[in-house]
């Protein structure tokens, strides 16, 4: 018995594992482009341009959030100068 479920599993093919990280295939241009940006990234080393947009992007997004959070405060302050 032991002799068929052997010859039985050598003939049902095997389920190959699904490659990960960045040798899987990406299906979606965004990810592509992604993956070949820290690529070139992690080959080009601090001085590559990627690193310096994303520093960008993160000090514009939080100069809006101060400007936003100074206007308020510059609204309630005249609100309050309104009311004595």
């Amino acid at each position: 018995m032991k002799y068929i479920t052997t010859i039985i599993r050598k003939l049902i093919p095997k389920e190959l594992p699904i490659p990960v990280g960045r040798w899987r295939i990406e299906n979606c241009n965004i990810q592509t482009n992604q993956k070949i940006d820290l690529s070139n990234e992690d080959h080009c080393g601090p001085c590559g341009q990627y690193a310096l947009d994303k520093i960008k992007i993160i000090n514009d997004k939080n100069d809006k959030t101060n400007n936003k959070n100074k206007n308020a405060g510059l609204d309630n302050n005249v609100d309050l100068e309104k009311q004595n």
